[in-house]
């Protein structure tokens, strides 16, 4: 899977960086997983995978690449203050999103 930062920007008065990237994912075959995302983007931006939110990702049709948006935050209060719950527990660990579900049932 290889990580490719289109377009970066700062948005000062929200604190965050926001990014536009785009994946391929021809070894993987479907659309990774938005944690292992979340991962990727965290390291080539050299910050905390904490602090990094993927809100939108998607594959493009008949190929094995996918474009998306994520937020990278200076602080994780600024991160929990603006991210809207069903996108932090979208990008929570794999274990964590089984034991939501098993709470929610």
């Amino acid at each position: 899977m290889k990580v490719k930062i289109v377009s970066k920007g700062y948005n000062p008065l929200l604190k965050r960086k926001e990014i536009v990237f785009e994946i391929e994912h021809a070894e993987t075959g479907g659309t990774p997983p938005r944690f292992e995302v979340r991962e990727k983007i965290a390291s080539k931006l050299k910050t905390k995978v904490e602090l990094v939110y993927v809100s939108r990702m998607e594959t493009k049709t008949g190929t094995r690449t996918a474009v998306g948006e994520a937020n990278a935050y200076d602080s994780v209060e600024q991160a929990k203050r603006l991210e809207p719950e069903h996108i932090v527990a979208r990008n929570a660990p794999p274990e964590k999103q089984e034991e939501e579900k098993k709470e929610g049932s």
